[in-house]
């Protein structure tokens, strides 16, 4: 019972004065009963933990070992001089040496991964007539005549706490008697925000579109044919051979499945810049309904669009802004909860809308708490392993376990804008400051939540306002249906000055 009683808070409302009945004229009270996040210090999976120390074997244990051995073999052979070499040894033993050298100087070279360098980025801002406060969304939404009097309600709750603010952006022809999903009106949105978001990045990068060789683009509801990816083919006259992906259902978290995928294709194709957009349409999203569980997207997803320029070129380290140094990916879809917590469907009456669960803030916690215990022995010092690994095999039974702090790994955290409920539950069990959870929570106000792009947005925020330093690290955390919880770690190359272009921009003036 003690257990169960960890996975829920509980508030007590007060409903106000009875009107009638034995208690009439008395104030009532109602206890909401709600899941929250699984506590983090309360346990600790050691299967996550072994998982990150593989990885961290996997992916460094070689590059450790090959120096020395290379260092070793150089000095034995730096003992000889080439005339000791010619009379004690043949031609053909000389020559095999060489070639002996030569191969493991290529395999060292062959097996150490390539870099991956971020150029820029780049975050849409669409127009003020797409501006819409919390108090016009319910006007249009009642004027619609779309939502009963309960749905209205709901929405009218759940923005009120929500933690979104009074300028984000929304296609108000959603707002329509009778609106109906239509593929017209997702081309129409994504074509614009993926487009704009674009175009400043080429202009920033000065990359011309020929030179793109990669290209990934991910949405999570709108599926076109011609694809998304195509769209942008066709309006930026892509090179012919281009390799185009288009990635879908992935949720909020699939820009940083965008990135992974975008490194392992970046690591096959040396010399090579790959364009990775992420967006959602918030027209595919919308749901003209009255069932509650469908209602919540309607609330937060807000529009916008983010595209990133990656590279391999050495020589564009000098001018890259960050480095890719870790990425983690965690799926909880084998487990059914996991798995149903959000989905797309229809309603009784044919309308599409994705489904909120009641368990989706438990399901994304144990999904971050898994991805975070696999991070962590990848970028954690090593003081803060041992003082973790100390204390877990020799800690007393009923004591909590110790849990790193994450703060000494990372300088900025942009964890994806959902909601203010679970940002503050995020910020309550990861023990950090108000400083690492700003630029969330400044973007959910100003933009809500846009989905993959809304990591793009925060991390646009820490650059305005001259946060980010050379040798920084920056953890982008997002979460997304599936269930999955997607996480990277950039190094910044230098000092980031303030952009010339920001959707934070307008703000400030």
């Amino acid at each position: 019972m003690s257990k169960e009683s960890e996975e829920f808070s509980t508030e007590i409302v007060q409903r106000g004065v009875e009107n009638s009945g034995p208690n009439a004229g008395s104030l009532s009270f109602s206890v909401k009963v709600r899941p929250r996040l699984p506590d983090f210090l309360s346990s600790v999976n050691l299967k996550y933990v072994k998982l990150g120390y593989g990885y961290l074997i996997s992916h460094r244990l070689y590059l450790l070992l090959a120096p020395p051995l290379l260092a070793v073999f150089i000095a034995r052979i730096g003992k000889f001089t080439w005339q000791d070499l010619y009379e004690k040894y043949g031609l053909i033993e000389v020559l095999f040496i060489s070639a002996l050298l030569c191969l493991m100087l290529y395999f060292y070279a062959d097996l150490t991964p390539g870099s991956t360098y971020l150029l820029d980025f780049s975050c849409f801002l669409p127009s003020n007539e797409y501006k819409i406060s919390k108090a016009e969304f319910i006007q249009l939404a009642k004027k619609s005549r779309n939502f009963n009097e309960t749905a209205i309600e709901f929405q009218e709750r759940v923005l009120k706490k929500s933690g979104i603010g009074d300028e984000t952006y929304l296609p108000k022809g959603v707002f329509r008697p009778g609106y109906r999903n239509s593929l017209n009106d997702g081309r129409q949105e994504v074509s614009m925000v993926m487009f704009g978001a674009i175009k400043d990045l080429l202009a920033a990068t000065k990359v011309k579109p020929k030179d793109i060789r990669i290209l990934i683009v991910n949405c999570g509801i709108l599926n076109t044919t011609p694809s998304l990816s195509s769209m942008i083919v066709n309006h930026f006259k892509l090179r012919h051979d281009i390799h185009s992906f288009n990635l879908g259902g992935m949720g909020c978290a699939a820009g940083i499945t965008a990135i992974d995928l975008a490194k392992d294709l970046l690591d096959a194709y040396p010399r090579t810049y790959a364009l990775v957009v992420s967006t959602e349409a918030v027209s595919s999203t919308w749901y003209s309904g009255n069932d509650i569980d469908m209602l919540l997207p309607n609330c937060f997803f807000k529009m916008g669009a983010a595209a990133i320029m990656l590279s391999n070129f050495c020589l564009d380290r000098w001018r890259a802004k960050y480095e890719l140094k870790q990425l983690v990916r965690t799926h909880k879809g084998m487990d059914n909860r996991s798995y149903k917590s959000i989905h797309q469907k229809e309603d009784s009456e044919g309308r599409k809308g994705i489904s909120v669960s009641k368990d989706v803030i438990e399901v994304g916690g144990h999904a971050l708490k898994a991805n975070i215990t696999t991070l962590g022995p990848l970028v954690l010092p090593v003081s803060e392993q041992l003082h973790f690994f100390t204390n877990l095999i020799f800690k007393k039974k009923k004591t909590k376990p110790y849990i790193p702090d994450y703060k000494l790994a990372f300088e900025h955290m942009c964890i994806l804008a959902t909601s203010k409920k679970v940002l503050d539950e995020i910020q309550k069990n990861l023990e950090l400051t108000e400083e690492y959870m700003e630029a969330s929570r400044k973007t959910l106000e100003r933009f809500g939540n846009t989905s993959s792009s809304s990591i793009w947005y925060e991390l646009a925020y820490l650059e305005l306002n001259s946060r980010i330093k050379r040798g920084d690290r920056v953890c982008q955390i997002a979460l997304g249906a599936g269930f999955m919880c997607n996480s990277v770690v950039w190094k910044a190359l230098r000092n980031v000055g303030r952009p010339k272009q920001s959707p934070w921009i307008e703000d400030e003036c």
